[in-house]
């Protein structure tokens, strides 16, 4: 059957374009990866430190981290990169593009990330915690030597899930002309009624999703058996 749709479509006229939508969305993906990761993880930190009897206790500090990561994480999408265009011009000087769609997936990509950081690490045995406190370590000294190792392994798999989010925005993202797969499949399959270049998009998406979870999965395995 895969056979078949991949030898549909018109490689001769698309090929070039094709490889270059992937490239496009690995692109995308990979850099809203590494920037939202770190910023969701300081995020999730201070959600998960600050809270009520937290090792760095601010309820005014929680209250508003909360409070923005509530706000924004539920935004579809689609309407959150036309709502941020003032800041996508401030920092791109562009509302269109790869760059003006990455800055849109690194803000909902992040408050996404944080509360996935914040849930992994609200599981970490409290007593771990406090053995570190009574043998005089420093909050910081908690958070590096303890809470991140004994998260690792789940907060891998949250980023995981994050990456397969990330693909399904960069999908949305060819709606203010940033390419990628999502852009190539509706352009050339959905609107050209050719089939053929949509299932063939549809397998590379599946493909590059099962190598990112295969990876994530492996990874966590081996972290958490140490």
């Amino acid at each position: 059957m895969t056979t078949m749709i991949l030898a549909q479509m018109d490689w001769d006229r698309l090929g070039g374009t094709f490889e270059k939508a992937i490239y496009e969305t690995l692109y995308m993906v990979a850099v809203t990866l590494v920037i939202s990761g770190v910023l969701g993880l300081l995020i999730g930190m201070v959600l998960y430190t600050t809270r009520e009897g937290g090792l760095l206790a601010n309820k005014p500090v929680y209250w508003v981290a909360n409070i923005v990561v509530n706000v924004i994480r539920p935004i579809p999408f689609i309407i959150l990169i036309s709502a941020i265009g003032p800041l996508t011009d401030l920092l791109v000087h562009t509302r269109i593009g790869i760059q003006a769609a990455i800055v849109g997936m690194v803000v909902a990509a992040t408050f996404g990330a944080a509360r996935i950081v914040e849930q992994n690490l609200v599981t970490i045995d409290p007593g771990v915690i406090e053995a570190a406190k009574s043998m005089g370590a420093s909050p910081w000294k908690i958070i590096l030597t303890v809470i991140v190792p004994e998260a690792l392994g789940p907060l891998i798999l949250g980023f995981t899930f994050m990456f397969i989010a990330i693909v399904d925005m960069s999908a949305m993202a060819g709606y203010i002309g940033a390419g990628g797969l999502g852009d190539f499949a509706i352009v050339y399959g959905y609107r050209s009624f050719n089939d053929a270049v949509t299932w063939t998009t549809v397998a590379v998406i599946i493909v590059i999703v099962q190598i990112a979870q295969i990876g994530g999965n492996l990874l966590a395995k081996k972290v958490m058996r140490r």
